[in-house]
Parts: structure tokens; C-alpha cells; sequence
């Protein structure tokens, strides 16, 4: 489910119920039984000189596609993307990326340099073993420019304000967000490794970003 920021559409039906929110967003170390990954996006690209628009919207894998290769699918079909045009795009992801998913986007990524990618995750995905394909595909994004992050609680909440349909409720932390945070990060600090990344800064100065 994706939806426009323009005037004529409403939010109504592309926020996540709350409890979906927070059941599949939860950070907790053993996410048993979240098989489902959702992103939620925010796209943001230059149509004028003194102008931005903006997209969002969220998704979930689905028919045996990942959710990643969903919003490239969406990218393809011209729906979020126009080539010619200087693109920041925002990911909030339950799950980091898999392996495959990983080189895909790398892999987009090379080929589309006018889009810059930063995704923020809830949760790693089969990160655990130090040898893990999953690892090296996150060390592969960031090679390829993407900044990776371990989202906290700023991060949760406003894509509690963005994405859900809170009805004017305030997002509350559960017991362990801070503490599991911070454990994810340190985790990810370790996995990903300094590497050297073409600097689209130029490119995307116009954006503010």
C-alpha cells in the first residue's frame, strides 16, 4: 500500500493499525513468528528550482517477493521515480535486508546514481554468525553508498506520527526498546566495516539532505 502526499489524496488506508506497528516493529532480540517485513518509505525528489514533493507509504513482502524488490518493482513501473531527477529516498524496514536483496539493490544502486538510500531497521536479519551471507549483503549496501542504521526511539516515533494510525495517541517506548537499540547498533557497528563510497554530496546538496 503506497500513497501520495497531494492534496486530493488522504492518509485514510495507507497508515498501519497500531498494533501492527508495534508487533512487527518491536525490536526485540528473538522476533519469533514475524515472518512479515514492512517498510515504510518516505521518497523525496526535486521538481523545480524551489519546489520538493514527497511520496510515502508502506509495504509488506508478499506472493514470495521481498519487500525490498516490491519498491524496486514500484521504482521500474514509474510510479515513485522519473528519470532526470535528484531522489532521497527513506526506508524504516521491521528486518534488514537479506543477501539477495541486498545485491539487487547494490546493484540498482550502481546503475542509478541520482537516487541516494538510507535505510534504518528494527531488527537484523541472520546476522548472528560472523560468516553470515547476511553480513556481507549489508557491508555490500554500504559499499554502494547506503547508510545503515539501527532505528531508536526518535526513529520509532515518528514513524509512529507518519505511518500509523495513531488517532492523536503518543507512541510510548515498550520495556527494552533503548536497551535493545543500543545493543543493535553496537552489533551493526561491528558488521559493517569503513569502506569508500562515490560522493553523490554535490548531487544532492539542492535536496538540504
Amino acid at each position: 500500500i503506497y500513497g501520495f502526499s497531494t492534496p486530493e489524496k488522504t492518509l485514510q488506508g495507507v497508515l498501519l493499525a497500531q498494533k501492527k506497528f508495534i508487533y512487527h516493529y518491536k525490536n526485540m532480540r528473538w522476533a519469533k513468528g514475524r515472518h512479515e517485513t514492512y517498510l515504510c518509505f518516505v521518497v523525496k525528489r526535486r521538481v523545480g528550482p524551489n519546489s520538493l514533493s514527497f511520496d510515502f507509504g508502506h509495504l509488506r513482502n508478499r506472493s514470495g517477493c521481498h519487500v525490498e524488490l516490491l519498491f524496486l518493482r514500484l521504482l521500474e513501473a514509474g510510479a515513485l521515480y522519473s528519470v532526470g531527477l535528484c531522489y532521497s529516498v527513506t526506508w524504516f524496514c521491521s528486518w534488514s535486508p537479506c543477501s539477495d536483496c541486498s545485491y539487487r539493490l547494490a546493484q540498482f544502486l550502481s546503475q542509478t546514481p541520482n537516487l541516494r538510500l538510507r535505510i534504518y531497521v528494527s531488527r537484523l536479519y541472520f546476522c548472528d554468525p560472523e560468516d553470515s551471507s547476511a553480513r556481507e549483503g549489508l557491508r555490500m549496501l554500504q559499499r554502494a553508498g547506503v547508510q545503515i542504521t539501527v532505528m531508536n526511539y526518535e526513529d520509532y516515533f515518528y514513524c509512529w506520527q507518519t505511518f500509523v494510525a495513531c488517532r492523536q495517541r503518543v507512541f510510548k517506548a515498550w520495556d527494552g526498546l533503548h536497551q535493545n537499540s543500543v545493543q543493535l547498533a553496537r552489533k551493526l557497528n561491528d558488521i559493517l566495516q569503513p569502506g569508500e563510497a562515490e560522493d553523490w554530496g554535490d548531487a544532492f546538496e539542492l535536496l538540504g539532505l
